[in-house]
């Protein structure tokens, strides 16, 4: 019965967070496109992420301005995005997109270019198969409603590990929930928790040895959530490989 009540709190409280996180109010902001319909330009990105298609990204992803991007912290955060009060360019009933966070659009102030990014504005530079989702792509940027919502993703949080011995990174990967992360710890199986730290975007770093051990990771998200994943990786783990934990958010 204990266990039946405690599995009913947490379906619960997944819900309330997911209510929480979708009925965020919508704000104004615009949008552009870079790169053409393979998405090509769009892999790598300031998020250290990689390759998007590799990561299970895919296309469904943005840029974001320096106001939104918010050094960094926001990588992996999904946010819905729709066309509005442009009827020239917004394609008539395409409803909404939903993109993850996954590069910077960075400022320019040069007056002769477009000052899109530039703080405080609030611009999502998207791939341009989900830009021609909601507007023709000769549009060039369009007026959109956008709001952070809930990121869905298949699977457990995954951890790319990278470094030496003496310097090990890990890049927070297919993370649901709120989708941006806050914190990182790591514990060896021979060692206490370790707090790790933002090197950039969503890539963590500390200088404990560990190699040898299995490796267990705690998660925290923005909205406060962490999630504990033991054994994520064995005691033969490689530097350059790629390991998924059994949980998420």
């Amino acid at each position: 019965m204990v266990k039946f009540q405690n599995y009913l709190l947490l379906i619960i409280s997944t819900l309330l967070v997911h209510v929480i996180v979708t009925n965020a109010a919508w704000e104004d902001g615009s949008a552009t496109f870079y790169g053409d319909m393979t998405g090509a330009e769009t892999m790598q990105g300031a998020c250290g992420y990689g390759d998007l298609f590799q990561q299970g990204y895919g296309l469904e992803t943005a840029a974001l301005s320096t106001a939104l991007f918010n050094n960094g912290q926001t990588c992996g955060a999904c946010f819905q995005i729709m066309c509005v009060n442009d009827p020239q360019w917004c394609i008539p009933n395409a409803g909404t997109i939903r993109i993850t966070a996954t590069n910077l659009c960075p400022p320019n102030y040069d007056p002769h270019f477009y000052p899109w990014c530039n703080p405080p504005r609030k611009h999502f530079d998207l791939s341009m198969p989900m830009f021609s989702k909601i507007a023709i792509t000769k549009a060039g940027i369009i007026p959109v409603k956008f709001r952070r919502v809930h990121c869905v993703k298949r699977g457990g949080i995954r951890f790319e590990i990278k470094g030496n011995p003496y310097w090990i990174t890990a890049t927070m990967l297919n993370v649901g929930g709120a989708g941006d992360v806050t914190a990182v710890r790591i514990k060896g199986s021979k060692s206490d928790w370790v707090q790790m730290s933002r090197n950039w975007g969503q890539l963590w770093q500390t200088e404990a040895n560990l190699v040898g051990q299995s490796l267990s990771f705690q998660v925290t998200s923005s909205d406060g959530k962490t999630v504990q994943l033991d054994n994520v990786a064995t005691g033969n783990w490689q530097f350059g490989q790629t390991y998924e934990g059994k949980g998420n958010f």
